[in-house]
């Protein structure tokens, strides 16, 4: 007898999402069984935050755009959820794979619960436990409804036990962000890599990278104002590269904060993944906000520093090169790094580019079985 293929729909969003979704949608596509279909909310909708992402994970267009685009939590929520649930009526699928800790995540994984509709969850059990961030709300309300959760590690295979979660629903799979790390960099020659930074006359290990979008970060002027004059003066010491996101442009605008006077600190648009990879690889140092680049700042054991109190990633801090701190921190760690003083760290367990596999394994073996099982 010829058995029913499992229809998936896979939910990506922010440009992280992008990096998640991609190993998953490159094996599923192979598989006789499954039919993807690859959602984008388009809640990043610039290029260089979306669809530039897309070219370099060499994903296609998406099948659907719900085109959302930005607004207030509850505004980006709403709309997400009102967009989504005629997909879902339309298409029927047999699962929803959702993944990170964005608005979408929540917002497709909630309305597809109120379906019927079984919500696989990658990136499960990371916790904060900040509740005054958006994304650890995200995140624990995901994780609440999910069926199927997929950790990148142990501690947060723990936190979901802890939290009273089934054992049998936990998967601990690895890092998933990885899978795309390491496809990407099989296709960074040495050549290319050498050029790209002599464009920008950089030398390996004579600049600082520097990511900066949180809202603890960005959004109070007082704060970037005070993150800019810290970013400033260790300048003077060394070259920083600085990619602007979006809402960090916004607000300097906003709040009439002038450009810094350096030369020594280059201020450039939001770039393509393979390039921020070939700036993070070959960085001194990079100080950010950003959860995904702690992981591979961890992966690459270049040291890091985390402008935030805490993170829903300490494996990085317990076993790689990271290091939280509050901005008027910044200068004293930033010259310890300078002068040799710095975390060596460790590669964590499962961050091996196989996870996308061990996931879809088990999506073959849990969900596909029963959904066989139940139409025989």
């Amino acid at each position: 007898m010829k058995m029913k293929t499992l229809k998936i729909h896979l939910v990506a969003s922010a440009r992280p999402n992008f990096m998640k979704a991609a190993p998953l949608y490159h094996i599923l596509k192979k598989k006789s069984w499954a039919k993807t279909i690859l959602v984008h909310t388009g809640q990043h909708y610039d290029w260089d935050m979306s669809d530039a992402f897309f070219k370099d994970l060499e994903l296609p267009p998406p099948h659907v755009n719900l085109g959302v685009g930005s607004g207030t939590h509850a505004e980006q929520t709403s709309r997400i959820m009102l967009a989504y649930e005629p997909v879902l009526c339309r298409h029927k699928p047999d699962l929803v794979i959702v993944v990170g800790d964005v608005n979408s995540t929540l917002a497709c994984s909630l309305t597809a619960k109120k379906m019927l509709i079984p919500v696989a969850h990658v990136e499960a059990g990371l916790r904060s436990y900040d509740k005054t961030m958006p994304e650890e709300i995200n995140r624990r309300l995901t994780d609440a409804l999910a069926d199927f959760l997929f950790t990148p590690s142990k501690d947060a295979s723990e936190n979901l036990l802890n939290e009273g979660v089934r054992k049998e629903a936990i998967f601990l799979v690895g890092n998933i962000m990885i899978d795309s790390l390491k496809k990407v960099l099989q296709k960074i020659n040495p050549r290319t890599e050498a050029a790209f930074l002599k464009r920008l006359a950089l030398a390996p290990r004579e600049y600082l990278l520097a990511t900066l979008h949180r809202p603890s970060n960005v959004d109070d002027r007082d704060e970037l104002l005070r993150i800019f004059k810290k970013l400033e003066t260790i300048s003077r010491r060394i070259k920083i590269i600085l990619p602007l996101h979006p809402r960090t442009k916004k607000n300097l605008k906003a709040f009439r904060i002038p450009r810094p006077a350096s030369k020594n600190m280059i201020i450039l648009k939001p770039m393509a993944y393979r390039e921020f990879i070939v700036l993070e690889k070959n960085a001194k140092l990079v100080i950010t906000d950003s959860g995904g680049v702690q992981e591979e700042t961890t992966f690459f054991r270049v040291p890091c520093l985390t402008l935030r109190p805490n993170t829903e990633r300490p494996i990085t801090v317990t076993l790689g090169t990271n290091q939280l701190l509050h901005a008027d921190e910044l200068e004293d760690k930033v010259f310890d790094v300078l002068r040799g003083i710095s975390k060596k760290g460790k590669i964590p367990a499962f961050w091996d580019g196989r996870t996308a596999s061990r996931i879809v394994g088990i999506i073959e073996k849990k969900v596909r079985g029963t959904h066989d099982s139940s139409h025989r």
